[in-house]
């Protein structure tokens, strides 16, 4: 049994406790968390209940399988949080980079301006009707009166 628990025992304490619940025995083995702030999953107990003869043969067994799940979780969660982690640095570098290159390129926007007049500038909304030009007005001829003609 102790065998088995080793591994665990490597990076935390474990509490184990053993009761009578009326003709069978209830076994408990609880990680303790190693640091505050630690994820509660690697905290989670382990409870069985059998007989006594059921755990002296069965135990073991299931202590290892346990710990080889605590184990790969432990180390699947810190590789989790290392990618997480080099993807927020990485981000924050683009960012930070993003921001560096819009204001030289403001810098260079605003000394490349001339301080000439500037143009007037166009009315870009369409409209329904055609523009109108500031040509005059057409008049009928002078002899035209009325819309007669005389010869």
């Amino acid at each position: 049994m102790f065998v088995e628990l080793m591994p665990l025992l490597k990076e935390r304490t474990l509490l184990i406790t053993v009761a009578r619940v009326d003709d069978r025995v209830k076994v408990n083995v609880i990680p303790t968390k190693v640091k505050e702030g630690e994820d509660h999953v690697l905290t989670t107990p382990l409870s069985l209940t059998g007989s006594a003869e059921e755990l002296d043969s069965e135990l073991g067994r299931h202590l290892a399988g346990y710990v080889d799940s605590h184990l790969a979780l432990g180390s699947t969660l810190a590789e989790a949080k290392a990618e997480m982690d080099a993807a927020a640095k990485a981000a924050r570098q683009k960012v930070k980079t993003t921001q560096q290159t819009s204001k030289a390129e403001a810098a260079v926007a605003k000394k490349d301006e001339s301080p000439g007049p500037a143009a007037p500038a166009t009315d870009t909304t369409p409209s329904l009707f055609p523009a109108q030009q500031d040509a005059e007005p057409t008049t009928p001829a002078a002899g035209q009166e009325g819309g007669t003609t005389t010869s």
